[in-house]
């Protein structure tokens, strides 16, 4: 019986181009799916944009644009990628596609109907300038352990505490720089700790073959309970508060789902899309128990695809996932790449230096297994791997065999190939099955390595019969055409074996060969008297300069401090003429008429008070500036304004153009002193 599979990678969230463990992800699902189209299954391979979620709303606020052709701009992109890799998708879709929003309310309203979605009021961090509540991610303060300031949310960069947002000292948003308010808000939840989902979920994953040993002994954490008996799984917040680029929760106005309840339902939404366009029942599909239901995913996002994505199914009465293949991650000679630092590798940048696809694919299938660990890549092995192996032992097989046959013999193989030729046919023939064991098992290195002992049984068959030796013989016609063709007969048993990996080339070798495209089936008889064509040379070795320029540092253009160069130099001379003083703010209050500046009273320690105009109100309430030192400028001549006169300059640090840069800084911020610092104190 045919065997019907859906496969999906994960939905890559849309708000930068794909990096290289994207398609180390794509490459490894693309090999896989290929597999079982080369022995007979029938593949629906989809993927989409995860389009929604705060973050992906406010880039868009930034570059000016809304949400949507935010998205749009990043998804016309993907193209390049995915063709130049030769990534074989069935459909690739977007989860702000009408299909997701209507699946996605669907599951939540079963889920409701089943009495698995409870109300809660909670309070959380609202920022009153944004009018937005905000993600841990866009909270800063100062750490509530060691005091660091501009610390997020949710944990401390300087000394690792873990905390919640409400911990923070001083607390700001990221958005605005504004301090955050405590408001409440009714929130809608996923029960996720009820006995029925527990009971569920212990099932599921504990079905033999299901999940992976070293994900299934993860998940077994997850279900350990406590002293009092209770299982550690928590009800799962799933709805966010408008402003938000979402899917609107069905009779909840104002309302969102979360972006990880509808992300993983653009899987069902790209392959409901898929079929609808060919005119298949998507509903039929689905419900028919044959269908195989796969997910290749990142060891990071295990808990979405183990515990609350097979529960939303399960409970909305769909179908669940027969299997989530977890892999780890890819890594540059031992370390972890960083954008930041430039050191990594650009898969855009691997294309526009000419570097062939299928060396990549080709080495990274090598590092594959279907365990959960992280694989490396060593330039050095890589270009020992694809010149010494792909090249050497397999491309030179074809090459040094072909052009005989077609000069001497027509380009007609032999269909006797002799005793010695036929037994190591045979050989390489009777591997057909373990090889198709390794393939379904995603052990792609232990099917590439066996495929690679095979050529070299081959090329030690060339290197013992010679042909450019028989060729120079006379009366040696026979065995140099047998000779020439079991060559010719085990490339093409070897090219099955790499054809889910190297689906271009093998397309080049069926052209040369002038065969229909391969299938596994196809070892199983031979070619007999056949004709082939003219041989080209199928691929070159990677050049050292190639990846040399490929692992050059990224140089990083950073942009001016703060957003604009430094300010011309200046003598000693010229920077005692400014008079800096710590001045305490003993009062402040809003300037009416103005919805810039704040009136500070402030002492200088001269015995009096001095009345100061600061264009800071977008960033303090008056109450949080009462009683904190601040450095000013005390010998600025005084300047008249409407408001009244101010009497000196405090100093505050912001970017150039005044707004927030989360990536450089989160908004305004009056200098402070350190701790000890006196009204008065001249700063030197």
């Amino acid at each position: 019986m045919t065997r019907k599979l859906f496969v999906t990678t994960a939905l890559p969230y849309a708000n930068a181009p794909f990096h290289i463990g994207h398609m180390m992800e794509y490459i490894q699902a693309d090999i896989w799916v290929r597999f079982q189209r080369m022995v007979g299954s029938e593949v629906h391979f989809v993927c989409a944009d995860d389009a929604h979620g705060a973050p992906i709303m406010i880039a868009a606020e930034k570059a000016g644009l809304t949400p949507q052709a935010f998205v749009a701009q990043i998804a016309a992109a993907r193209q390049q990628y995915l063709a130049g890799f030769h990534i074989g998708f069935d459909n690739w879709h977007s989860t702000d596609a009408p299909e997701n929003h209507e699946l996605a309310q669907d599951i939540y309203r079963a889920l409701r109907k089943h009495g698995l979605i409870a109300e809660r009021t909670i309070e959380q961090f609202y920022d009153p300038v944004k009018g937005m509540f905000l993600p841990d991610r866009y909270i800063k303060g100062e750490c509530p352990k060691c005091g660091a300031k501009d610390q997020y949310g949710d944990n401390c960069e300087n000394c690792g505490a873990v905390y919640a947002p409400t911990d923070l000292k001083h607390p700001y948003s990221t958005l605005s720089g504004a301090t955050p308010v405590m408001k409440s808000s009714e929130h809608y939840f996923f029960q996720l700790s009820s006995s029925r989902c527990v009971d569920f979920l212990k099932e599921w994953t504990n079905t033999p073959g299901r999940l992976q040993p070293e994900v299934l002994n993860k998940i077994k954490e997850w279900f350990a309970t406590d002293e009092l008996g209770h299982v550690g799984l928590n009800d799962w917040d799933i709805s966010r508060d408008t402003p938000y680029f979402g899917i609107e929760i069905p009779d909840a106005p104002g309302k969102y789902f979360y972006v990880w309840l509808d992300a993983p339902v653009g899987y069902l939404a790209s392959l409901k899309n898929l079929l609808d366009r060919q005119g298949a029942g998507f509903d039929a599909f689905m419900a028919d128990p044959d269908v195989e239901q796969i997910h290749f995913i990142g060891k990071d996002i295990i808990t979405f695809h183990t515990l609350f994505w097979p529960a939303m199914l399960h409970f909305s009465g769909r179908k669940v996932p027969n299997h989530i293949f977890v892999h780890g991650f890819l890594q540059l000679s031992g370390e972890k790449m960083s954008k930041s630092r430039g050191t990594g590798i650009s898969p855009l940048k691997y294309l526009e230096l000419g570097m062939n696809a299928e060396w990549m694919r080709y080495y990274i299938a090598t590092k594959l297994s279907s365990k959960v660990e992280d694989i490396d890549f060593n330039p050095d092995d890589f270009m020992a791997r694809v010149n010494s192996d792909l090249v050497g032992k397999y491309i030179n097989i074809a090459s040094r065999a072909a052009g005989f046959l077609t000069k001497r013999f027509g380009g007609v193989l032999s269909a006797d190939l002799g005793v010695e030729g036929r037994v190591l046919l045979d050989g390489l023939r009777a591997h057909r099955a373990d090889i198709e064991v390794l393939y379904e098992e995603r052990e792609f290195g232990k099917a590439l390595r066996e495929t690679l002992l095979l050529a070299d049984r081959v090329n030690e068959y060339v290197d013992q019969n010679k042909p450019w030796e028989l060729a120079k013989l006379v009366g040696q016609e026979a065995v140099l055409h047998d000779v020439c063709s079991v060559c010719i007969e085990a490339f093409r048993l070897l090219t099955i074996y790499l054809k889910p990996v190297l689906p271009v080339l093998a397309a080049q070798v069926e052209a040369f060969l002038r065969i229909e495209p391969l299938r596994f089936a196809d070892a199983a008889r031979a070619l007999g008297a056949h004709t082939i064509g003219g041989y080209q040379h199928l691929m070159q070795r990677v050049d050292a300069k190639q990846l040399e320029a490929l692992l050059e540092p990224a140089q990083i253009e950073l942009p001016p401090p703060g957003g604009e160069p430094i300010a011309p130099e200046i003598k000693v001379d010229d920077f005692a003429k400014i008079d800096l003083r710590i001045a305490k703010i003993v009062e402040c209050s809003a300037v009416e008429g103005s919805t810039k500046l704040l009136r500070l009273t402030l002492d200088v320690g001269e015995g009096r008070m001095r009345n100061v105009f600061s264009g800071i109100q977008s960033a303090y309430e008056p109450a949080q500036l009462v009683g904190k030192f601040t450095v000013m400028v005390a010998n600025l001549a005084p300047r008249k304004m409407k408001f009244g006169i101010s009497e000196g300059m405090v100093l505050a640090a912001s970017h150039a153009d005044g707004k927030t840069h989360e990536a450089v800084d989160p908004g305004l911020y009056i200098l402070e002193p350190w701790p000890g610092a006196k009204a008065g104190m001249r700063v030197r």
